[in-house]
């Protein structure tokens, strides 16, 4: 057929424009669509005041999460007690109550104190708790202090006639050996704390602090950006920085040390392992004298790593596993009870149109829920446990694979079942033998999917109590304090959701393979 010609194609063009022209929706049709997503776009941003959320947000509060994953904090305390000092560590700080540190060191000096006044109740704020105390418990020996050991005379108050002598005043008039300097090294700034003053000094930066309970911190100059006084005598907050932060009141230094990594992740301070190297765990499990009669050192080491009381291995490793028998249990109860049930809804399996309806809205039923909604339900049906986290997974899967179980066996091949149904088998075996062959791949390897995916779904549940690690996450981050923690659960969780998912895939693969294939 020869080709048309220029005016040949003119002419046709004119007479039937219409035929030629394409839609309008498929010549703009992708200036349409990106139209439409800008301007849904800027619709949700104006719906959710976006602008206005990123305008307010403390993004230094983000980083201080982010930081709290990695990291890890020390906050001793440094109290101004007249003419000397207090130097107190809290009782869970990962340095231990009582520790020596290099960042941190006191210089004592023989004076007589000023005059203290004991308040009932005033225990926290006693210097008998102080590390730099003299007579100050160490290791082993921290819980069995007395009124002896405080810096105090014998005869100062103490947890026992605390009550007695509530707002006495004691003048001291024996000389003691007390903290009247503190050296402080934070980052790359230096801290020398003494009574009533603070001298900071950082690079090329000096400032000199003065503190009283009356003016309150009065600083010798303007201060840099770094550090935020909101008025004048207000408490002085000094940012460092990744180190931490220093904040300096009238009454007590606060020091915030950071340090990168996570803390006692293996034995905590009351292990008798901690603090020691590789090399000297070592030597005590496998050749040193017994720590405790009763047992080996090898039991007493895993012992302590699983009852480390600030991560709490063993109890985690137990929800974790808890979590990983939730979701197989629930997954595996679900696909047995969705295949006959399954049989029931496939209209060309059971040829009653009642029936199908019935079973096929139970599943609609099922699966319309949330999974999350019915763990809350089974939580107070069954209490919190991971018998009600597998009690949901078990009713939501049933419904979700039971729709697909029956939309599979309406799109079988019915010349098998024919060919089964024509040498006079029974209908049982049609369906064995004409059926089954045909679905039982595709089955497995969903119901491979939904474990896998259960893994995950078995976290979430848990933390509305359903058991499993997800409550113990859920502790922990209702806490605000242990990141680290948070972290750590959430890396093992994703260590078994990738093994689960490597596993599920080859399984998968090996199901729905071609047969004849390598």
């Amino acid at each position: 057929m020869p080709a048309l010609s220029a005016s040949d194609r003119i002419r046709i063009a004119e007479k039937h424009g219409d035929l030629l022209r394409a839609p309008i929706l498929k010549r703009f049709g992708v200036v349409i669509g990106a139209a439409a997503c800008v301007l849904y776009t800027l619709y949700c941003w104006w719906f959710f005041s976006i602008g206005s959320v990123l305008q307010r947000a403390d993004w230094s509060i983000a980083g201080a999460y982010l930081a709290d994953w990695v990291s890890y904090e020390s906050r001793p305390d440094i109290r101004f007690r007249g003419n000397h000092l207090d130097v107190k560590f809290p009782r869970f700080d990962p340095f231990g109550e009582f520790p020596e540190v290099d960042w941190l060191t006191a210089e004592k000096s023989l004076i007589t104190p000023d005059a203290l006044e004991e308040k009932s109740g005033g225990g926290a704020a006693s210097s008998a708790g102080s590390f730099m105390a003299p007579g100050a418990p160490s290791g082993s020996s921290a819980g069995a202090r007395s009124s002896a050991d405080s810096f105090m005379a014998p005869s100062a108050p103490s947890s026992s006639n605390a009550g007695a002598m509530a707002g006495a005043e004691i003048v001291e008039s024996t000389p003691r050996e007390l903290v009247t300097k503190v050296n402080a090294a934070i980052g790359d700034a230096s801290f020398v704390i003494v009574p009533g003053r603070v001298e900071l000094v950082r690079g090329a930066t000096r400032i000199v602090f003065s503190v009283d309970e009356t003016n309150g911190v009065i600083t010798d100059r303007p201060l840099p950006d770094w550090i935020e006084q909101k008025a004048p005598g207000a408490i002085a907050r000094v940012y460092l920085g990744i180190p931490g932060r220093v904040e300096i009141d009238d009454d007590e230094v606060s020091v915030r040390h950071r340090f990168l990594g996570w803390e006692n992740f293996i034995f905590d301070t009351d292990s008798p392992f901690w603090g020691k190297s590789v090399g000297e765990v070592a030597g005590l499990v496998f050749g040193g004298e017994r720590l405790d009669p009763k047992r080996s050192n090898l039991a007493l080491a895993w012992s302590n790593i699983l009852n480390n009381a600030e991560w709490q291995h063993g109890d985690v490793w137990l929800k974790l596993l808890q979590t990983i028998v939730m979701a197989f249990v629930g997954t595996l109860l679900a696909s047995l009870v969705a295949f006959p049930l399954s049989l029931l809804a496939a209209r060309n399996i059971t040829s009653n149109r009642p029936l199908n309806w019935l079973m096929k809205r139970f599943f609609d039923f099922q699966r319309s829920v949330d999974m999350l909604i019915w763990a809350l339900f089974f939580t107070r049906a069954f209490g919190p446990g991971p018998l009600a986290g597998m009690s949901a997974i078990f009713f939501t899967d049933t419904g979700t694979l039971g729709k697909l179980f029956s939309e599979s066996l309406e799109n079988i091949d019915d010349k098998q079942r024919e060919g089964v149904r024509a040498v006079g088998a029974s209908p049982a075996l049609v369906q064995r033998f004409g059926v089954t062959p045909q679905v039982l791949p595709v089955f497995l390897s969903q119901t491979l999917y939904f474990w896998e995916s259960n893994t995950r779904s078995a976290t979430i549940i848990g933390a509305v109590g359903a058991g499993g690690i997800g409550l113990k996450l859920w502790e922990a981050m209702r806490t605000n304090q242990d990141w680290e923690n948070v972290f750590y659960m959430v890396i093992l969780i994703l260590i078994v959701v990738f093994v689960f998912d490597a596993i599920s895939n080859s399984l998968r693969q090996r199901l729905i393979r071609p047969q004849g294939s390598a």
